[in-house]
């Protein structure tokens, strides 16, 4: 019997505007999986050290190349990695010889690798300016710092008291509100549209702050912004389902050895690289929106950074499927999101 065409989707091959590809025989072992499932993806620049120049991001762009297995395209789109010390001249330069996309914004000390961050968004008005003037979008990673701040309420004390001022005082700047977590948050990024987006994670759609907890701390569900309460994880399902074009994919699929997650104080990340397409379209056949997965998935992230949408295609079966469960880094592994499970969906041939 034929599948109908609900049990098959084929679309424009998406882009995966949030990924974290670390370096050397990490970049090596994980490049592989996103470029099975994506075409161009935006890359973080938290290396150690990290992408402050467009000498090192082009550097860095040649190495990822250099990465993919023979049989293999993808596109990296670089970001360069703000500081206080940023040049407006040398985020210009960078963005006009198209060498990054956009600028990665880290509140200093908020995640993996980002002590090198802004420690005031005053010390880079000037780059914020320029940014605005020549349409230069700007990734935030929407936490505060403060050790007084709850965890879970990180993103909405950055959302009050850093984004919304933001977003007032730079009223033509772009920005994408990354891997967003909360029902407030998504709720600004609406009143903002269009030149204010937001990425959400697979995982974030799947687990809520309680499964981190189930049965034990389950170390490789942590990730920042951590996980949130469930009225906020059905928020976040809705939104990525509702056809809303300020909604798009970003897996922030960010490796470690799992000698740094299962650890006495384990490394914030989830790896869910290989299994990210399989969840997305999972959550979207959940909520009876298979036929808006495309334009999340495809076409709203490729808009809003000016770029047309890919011409080739991918195709998904509503078949069972299961995918490795570690990918092996050396003498290491790392854990995969989901690679433990039989997924109901899998990527099928064209």
């Amino acid at each position: 019997m034929a599948a109908s065409p609900l049990d098959r989707l084929v679309i424009a091959k998406p882009d995966d505007w949030h990924i974290h590809l670390r370096d050397g025989a990490m970049l090596r072992a994980v490049l592989p999986y996103t470029a099975a499932q994506f075409a161009r993806g935006i890359i973080m620049p938290n290396l150690v050290p990290p992408v402050t120049s467009v000498e090192a991001a082009s550097a860095y762009r040649d190495r990822i190349l250099a990465a993919l297995p023979e049989g293999q395209s993808f596109t990296p789109l670089m970001t360069c990695y703000l500081t206080d010390a940023t040049s407006p001249d040398e985020i210009e330069r960078g963005f006009r010889e198209k060498v990054w996309i956009a600028a990665k914004l880290y509140p200093a000390g908020a995640t993996t690798n980002s002590h090198a961050g802004v420690t005031d968004l005053g010390n880079i008005a000037p780059v914020l300016e320029r940014m605005e003037r020549i349409g230069m979008p700007l990734l935030i990673h929407g936490e505060v710092t403060d050790p007084a701040v709850d965890i879970f309420d990180r993103e909405a004390v950055f959302m009050e008291t850093k984004l919304l001022p933001l977003l007032a005082r730079h009223q033509g700047l772009k920005v994408t509100v990354e891997h967003a977590t909360t029902a407030e948050i998504l709720d600004v990024v609406r009143a903002h549209a269009p030149r204010v987006a937001a990425t959400i994670t697979p995982h974030h759609l799947v687990i809520n702050r309680t499964h981190i907890f189930q049965g034990g701390l389950r170390p490789h569900l942590y990730c920042l912004p951590v996980a949130k309460r469930e009225r906020h994880r059905l928020a976040l399902r809705k939104a990525a389902t509702s056809g809303e074009s300020c909604f798009y994919l970003g897996t922030d699929t960010a490796p470690h050895p799992v000698g740094a997650k299962e650890s006495a104080c384990g490394c914030a990340g989830v790896f869910c690289g290989p299994t990210a397409l399989q969840t997305y379209v999972q959550v979207f056949d959940e909520e009876g929106a298979l036929d808006k997965f495309e334009g999340f998935a495809s076409l709203n992230g490729a808009r809003f950074h000016g770029l047309a949408p890919n011409a080739e295609t991918i195709t998904l079966e509503r078949r069972p499927c299961r995918v490795v469960s570690c990918v092996a880094v050396d003498e290491t592994e790392v854990v995969v999101f989901r690679g433990d499970e039989t997924l109901p969906w899998t990527i099928g041939s064209a």
